[in-house]
């Protein structure tokens, strides 16, 4: 990819969007030269979205990733205010976007995620409190805060996104820090850590550069036996890194080396997160190594390689294109051996469902609950590696206005797990979910004229107008 419009240096790879296409960002290129974002169609017809123009972000690493909301969101690494923005473009022409940042942000690289909450959570390579990276969150609206700040001692130079894990809690590596700030040529060798939504951190492994590896650059992946796996681009033995693993166990895990890398057999450098295959197989790349050639007479390591992992617990299973949406949306599921398919639920209820490949099928979004997406096959049942979230959707209310005390019966989808309901931001402290599509509620004492928001496991809605509390 080259050329003015057309963009630069697409080396941040693409995200799925839930129409079919691609998306991703070059780094350079376009009308300033700041980069640009693109999208692709599977046939191969590209066309370039937005052209950073400094102002509004500049030289993205990143692929965007699609919210709940059909927006997508990404970083720049550098532009705006400050070092770097957060961005949210329409999915439709014009493609608008919008950039934000905030103070001490400095250099974010790495690709965004949303969490169970609806929010965003991303990493700073650099900036926060002290100058050593930082985790933020941002909501769909814009509104931008840091929720750690890196010491060095707890890490520091976080390359890579975060993964949420089923606990709620955020994981993730930096690339740099830990406690023994000598080792690693002065640097530290980086961390593992776990970090819960309101910034409390733990480490879960701190890197020793020998039998361990250094320079952790890619995060850590969530696999379907429990464990997290990840790679360490330097290992002192070889010099040419290690794939690790954290099995859980009771409230710690128990850090471990599966496979140390060989720059002349399986390659050197590892530097990306794997990625774990429906099928269960766990694959990555390494950036150098493999087959021995030779050039000028003497020997060299090849170019890299791609390789497999995997371990007797790494069951298959059903991977979610997207996992979250409301009632009667389309989702496309992966996975193999669904030819035949004799079911398909949500959370326990069954979907409507059409069997599109051996390995793809699509289902509709049912009235239910949040949870695992279940496939029942031939060969046996396929359970989804992360839960769907119904994302609830509020309609209308009657009536429009009342004193405190009135019923008022709200209308809607996905709310028959309903945990709570405000009036504007007073909460409700009588409510009932008569179904997923309704829910009646008593306006509580001290509510002010507002919107209703209700709240499930799916997510948060909010009424389109305010219901006006009267004397």
């Amino acid at each position: 990819m080259g050329g003015t419009h057309i963009g630069s240096a697409a080396d941040g790879g693409v995200t799925l969007g839930t129409d079919g296409n691609l998306y991703g960002t070059t780094k350079a290129g376009g009308a300033h030269n700041y980069g640009t974002i693109f999208m692709i169609t599977t046939g191969g017809d590209l066309t370039t979205l937005h052209e950073f123009n400094g102002t509004d972000g500049a030289f993205p690493t990143a692929p965007p990733i699609q919210g709940s909301d059909g927006y997508f969101y990404g970083t720049t690494w550098q532009g705006g205010a400050v070092t770097g923005t957060v961005y949210r473009m329409a999915p439709t022409p014009p493609y608008s976007i919008t950039s934000y940042s905030l103070p001490g942000f400095a250099y974010p690289t790495a690709p965004l995620m949303q969490a169970t909450d609806g929010n965003f959570y991303g990493t700073t390579s650099g900036g926060g409190a002290y100058g050593y990276g930082s985790v933020f969150q941002m909501t769909s609206k814009g509104k931008l805060k840091t929720i750690y700040s890196f010491d060095n001692v707890n890490g520091t130079i976080p390359k890579a996104a975060l993964i949420q894990g089923s606990d709620g809690n955020f994981y993730g590596t930096t690339s740099a820090g830990g406690s023994d700030l000598t080792a690693c040529g002065g640097n530290g060798c980086g961390v593992v850590f776990q970090l819960t939504p309101g910034g409390k951190i733990k480490i879960l492994h701190d890197l020793n550069g020998t039998t361990d590896g250094s320079d952790p650059l890619g995060g850590v992946l969530a696999a379907s036996d429990g464990s997290l796996y990840g790679v360490t681009a330097v290992e002192a033995t070889t010099g040419d890194g290690t794939l690790y693993q954290l099995t859980p166990q009771n409230k710690n895990f128990i850090f471990s080396v599966p496979f140390t890398f060989s720059r002349l057999t399986s390659g050197r450098y590892p530097q990306l997160t794997l990625l774990q295959h429906t099928n269960g197989v766990v694959y990555g790349d390494t950036g150098e190594g493999g087959t021995i050639t030779e050039e000028n007479g003497g020997p060299f390591t090849g170019t890299g390689t791609f390789y497999s992992f995997s371990e007797p617990g790494m069951k298959p299973f059903a991977g979610l294109v997207s996992t979250t949406g409301k009632v009667g949306d389309r989702v496309g599921i992966l996975g193999q051996g669904f030819t035949g398919t004799t079911s398909v639920s949500f959370g326990g209820t069954p979907a409507t469902y059409n069997v599109v490949l051996d390995t793809y099928l699509e289902a509709v979004v049912p009235a239910g609950t949040t949870g695992l997406v279940s496939v029942v096959t031939l060969s046996g049942t396929l359970n989804s590696n992360k839960p769907y979230r119904v994302t609830p959707l509020v309609k209308s209310f009657s009536p429009s206005s009342g004193p405190v005390g009135t019923s008022v019966t709200i209308k809607g989808t996905g709310l028959i797990n309903t945990t709570k309901v405000t009036f504007g931001g007073v909460l409700a402290t009588s409510f009932t979910a008569n179904s997923d599509t309704e829910v009646t509620a008593a306006v509580p004492t001290g509510a002010k004229t507002g919107r209703i928001a209700i709240t499930t496991p799916g997510g948060i809605a909010t009424s389109a107008t305010s219901f006006t509390v009267t004397p």
